[in-house]
């Protein structure tokens, strides 16, 4: 366990992987993931070698489609769970592809992309361990990074053209996780997702 309590990534990614298989039980079993350090390690420069994955729903399937071959070109190793056409589809379906590929450690970053980007963070943010962020500009996107520890990214491309969308990639890719101040304050967003993990399902209402 990291200073200040705060727990390593190694711990949390154990932890999450513990809590995905027991909510999941029907799922196979995830590869054991590597330790991941952070601090500079964590901040690879546009080029440096991950695995990232990327999911949408037929609203972001063009930007997807863009994304993932820029990031191709940066060197990393793309996952695509799809969608692979403009057919409408369920954007939860992708988002939780994604999440699952982060927090199972088989992805070291996520990125989904629906048409506002909020409903896939939404989605992503259920499966335990992840941290989405929806940014529409640089700024927020290394603020989630830096400050919130973010590890999937999503973007709406009915609200950002594809320019803009790719420095937004490319930014949050190559901004690292401040620790710092910011780690305790991260460390008690996990507390309140452990706090809850497992609890009875919540039906809403109509």
């Amino acid at each position: 366990m990291s200073h200040c309590g705060v727990r390593s990534e190694a711990e949390v990614r154990a932890l999450v992987s513990t809590v995905v298989s027991a909510v999941v039980p029907d799922q196979p079993a995830e590869r054991p993931a590597e330790p991941v350090p952070v601090g500079d390690a964590d901040r690879p420069s546009p080029g440096a070698q991950g695995d990232v994955a990327v999911g949408a729903d037929h609203g972001g399937f063009g930007l997807k489609e863009r994304i993932a071959a820029d990031l191709r070109g940066h060197g990393f190793t793309v996952h695509d769970v799809g969608t692979s056409s403009t057919e409408a589809v369920d954007y939860p379906d992708f988002a939780h592809a994604v999440a699952r590929l982060v927090a199972g450690g088989e992805c070291r970053w996520g990125i989904v992309v629906d048409g506002a980007g909020i409903g896939s963070a939404m989605a992503a943010n259920k499966v335990p361990g992840i941290r989405a962020a929806t940014c529409w500009d640089v700024s927020s996107a290394r603020n989630s990074r830096e400050h919130n520890h973010a590890n999937v990214l999503a973007l709406g491309a009915g609200l950002l053209g594809e320019a803009l969308a790719l420095q937004i990639v490319q930014a949050w890719l190559s901004t690292g996780w401040g620790e710092g101040r910011h780690a305790r304050r991260v460390e008690k967003i996990m507390e309140i997702e452990r706090r809850y993990a497992g609890a009875a399902r919540v039906e809403v209402p109509a």
